[in-house]
């Protein structure tokens, strides 16, 4: 594997990554947010309460899940990552219409449940492509 590769494939996991530990801790936040709404402010971070601050994060972690679980799938050739991905995706944005409804803990039960399906995803992206990675061997003709 030649450097300009091997430098795209860490930047794709690192990014798997960030998508993972986003995913995760948007389903913890959103978790325990009913809870500790009213110690955000005394620890200086009432901005984690903002409804715009949760769309901006929801709709980021939905983009790079996209880009780096196709990208995966197209390396390993697996679906269950988007398989995991596709409802996480689905209550997150659901979970995030439900944002200023009558029903906060169904808002905290969709975009809790899509973040961890989405965190298991990219788990299980990151895996798969490693796994795919350390049984390729590469030769004269290997394009990667």
């Amino acid at each position: 594997m030649d450097s300009e590769q091997a430098n795209k494939t860490r930047w794709w996991h690192a990014a798997d990554r960030v998508g993972a530990m986003a995913s995760f801790l948007c389903a913890i936040h959103c978790a325990l947010l009913p809870f500790v709404l009213a110690l955000l402010p005394l620890v200086g971070l009432e901005f984690l309460a903002d409804h715009r601050f949760e769309r901006a994060f929801v709709l980021g972690a939905c983009v790079l899940a996209s880009l780096v679980l196709i990208r995966g799938y197209r390396r390993h050739q697996r679906s269950l990552p988007l398989r995991l991905a596709v409802p996480g995706l689905a209550l997150l944005l659901l979970g995030v219409t439900y944002i200023d409804g009558p029903a906060p803990i169904l808002h905290s039960v969709l975009v809790t449940c899509g973040g961890l399906l989405l965190a298991g995803a990219h788990f299980a992206n990151l895996r798969l492509d490693s796994r795919n990675h350390a049984l390729h061997v590469h030769g004269p003709q290997c394009a990667h």
